[in-house]
């Protein structure tokens, strides 16, 4: 009786026997059948659990997408509007809209689960970081008394 795979043992042990059926492909009706298609479910989710694969961060992707495709930022604009909003949404200090994302995951045949990933901009600071907002003083206004 199969359970939930829960050690390297467990795993080849499920493996072999999935490839020991897989040889002469049981009715599926069958009770090896039916013992191929749960094994092929159980190594499936143990496998990820144990190996999932991590996307790419969404900008990453764009970069490296375009540089397969031998594109620039000039030969996106009609995406991003303009070349100022093009150089922020790479530089990671604007986030894609919804009708980039659309856009974009059809020219460069990216996946949207890519592209609609939330990413981290770098204006995340460090703990012992001071911005320059933060240190620039701020202005008092002060209302005029009428005496």
């Amino acid at each position: 009786m199969w359970t939930l795979l829960q050690s390297k043992k467990e795993y080849d042990a499920a493996y072999a026997r999935l490839e020991e059926l897989s040889q002469n492909p049981p009715d599926v009706k069958s009770d090896e059948g039916r013992e191929l298609m749960l094994l092929g479910y159980l190594i499936d989710q143990c496998e990820e659990k144990e190996f999932s694969i991590k996307y790419p961060q969404p900008i990453d992707a764009i970069k490296a997408r375009m540089e397969d495709l031998g594109l620039k930022i000039n030969d996106l604009l009609d995406v991003f509007g303009d070349r100022g909003t093009a150089s922020k949404v790479l530089n990671k200090q604007r986030s894609l809209s919804l009708s980039m994302i659309r856009t974009l995951a059809h020219r460069l045949s990216l996946p949207l689960n890519i592209l609609v990933q939330p990413y981290a901009s770098p204006k995340v600071y460090r703990k012992n970081t001071v911005s320059l907002k933060v240190a620039e003083p701020k202005a008092v206004y002060r209302k005029k008394r009428i005496a």
